[in-house]
């Protein structure tokens, strides 16, 4: 790699991204629900993979929508030409609404007062264009079920908006049978409630797990996250699915230490003579330093070599001392197909989500398609 008479440096720390593992994975969740339109949902940077990437991806797949959080991330895909339609996950604030209703992104209603102030923003020419969220059960926004009578009454006539679907969230879809299973036939029951408020309505409800595990016969629609990205939330489903994103680093120093030598900070000590390799990757890209002290491993040459005393900022090492010929410059597979993030984030007390959100931007994201 060179930049004119320069010679540009390898990263330290970078991310493939399989962008054919995507596509294999949005076929899974075609054949998982078959008759129900799709909303990809790329908020968080695509669950750090790279909002405008994975989207350019995607874009050609005749989804339904694009889930994103705010109003900055639907703009970034207004601005970088992506043609599926957006939708805003979550509540809106008053001075992100005219935007939203401009540029006719979807925004879902979780109160009165969005209503209102959306109501106040169309006219009967041209309505906006919204969903309305019910809350059954996750408490993060939405019409509660003994709301919907007031709903109802309120939309009757109403010529500012034209209420085009209707959506909620699954919390527990990975954990809770019991729950879920109430909670799909209290959304079912509501969704039979507003029908009246237009015949064609857009109705979803389930999640990654939520679509691999449940059914929920009012749904015409499902939102992917994780296993859209390789990941599933139901271990029993991850044999179907393809880890979009494969985190390395590189070996930046090898040296031999003798037992007893402390090793980072802490001065945890060494059992026996080790071959030490320090790896350019720390919690400064997104490395949790909650795996300190576990028997996490990265792959160098095929080898599993043991995490070593705490991670730093910028470095950790790893017990080297099984790979043959190990020598600086060589990979190291942090995860990927083996290990899953999910292993990773179990070792660190967390959630994949988590961790594959936090891979910061100083590692490079590298785009390949098979």
């Amino acid at each position: 790699m060179s930049s004119g008479d320069i010679e540009v440096a390898p990263p330290r720390a970078w991310a493939e991204v399989d962008l054919s593992a995507l596509r294999h994975n949005l076929k899974v969740v075609r054949k998982s629900a078959p008759d129900h339109d799709i909303m990809a949902v790329v908020k968080a940077d695509a669950y750090g993979h790279g909002l405008i990437p994975v989207a350019r991806c995607l874009d050609e797949e005749k989804l339904r929508f694009f889930g994103v959080a705010n109003v900055f991330e639907a703009r970034r895909l207004f601005e970088a030409g992506v043609r599926t339609p957006v939708y805003i996950l979550g509540a809106t604030m008053p001075a992100e609404r005219a935007e939203i209703a401009a540029r006719g992104w979807t925004p879902c209603l979780c109160s009165f007062e969005e209503l209102e102030g959306f109501a106040s923003l169309g006219r009967k020419s041209r309505p906006v264009p919204v969903h309305l969220a019910l809350d059954t059960g996750m408490g993060r926004g939405g019409f509660l079920p003994e709301q919907l009578g007031s709903l109802r009454d309120r939309l009757r006539g109403e010529t500012g908006l034209r209420v085009t679907g209707l959506g909620s969230h699954m919390p527990v879809a990975d954990e809770d049978d019991v729950f879920s299973q109430h909670q799909i036939r209290q959304f079912d029951d509501c969704v039979a409630a507003l029908r009246e408020i237009s015949p064609n309505l857009v109705v979803h409800l389930p999640n990654s797990a939520g679509l691999l595990r449940y059914q929920s016969p009012a749904s015409t629609l499902v939102r992917p996250g994780l296993m859209l990205y390789g990941i599933s939330p139901l271990p029993e489903f991850q044999a179907d699915l393809q880890p979009v994103m494969t985190l390395k680093s590189r070996v930046s120093l090898v040296h031999e230490l003798p037992a007893g030598h402390g090793v980072s900070y802490g001065r945890t000590l060494l059992k026996k003579d080790t071959r030490a390799a320090v790896l350019g990757i720390g919690y400064g890209d997104g490395y949790p330093r909650h795996l300190s002290g576990t028997n996490v491993t990265v792959q160098i040459r095929g080898v599993s070599c043991p995490l070593l005393g705490r991670v730093t900022m910028d470095q950790i090492i790893v017990d080297g001392t099984a790979v043959p010929g190990l020598s600086p410059g060589d990979e190291a597979t942090i995860f990927g197909k083996a290990p899953l993030v999910s292993e990773i984030a179990r070792l660190a007390g967390t959630i994949p989500w988590e961790v594959l959100t936090q891979i910061t931007p100083r590692v490079a994201r590298q785009y390949r398609s098979r």
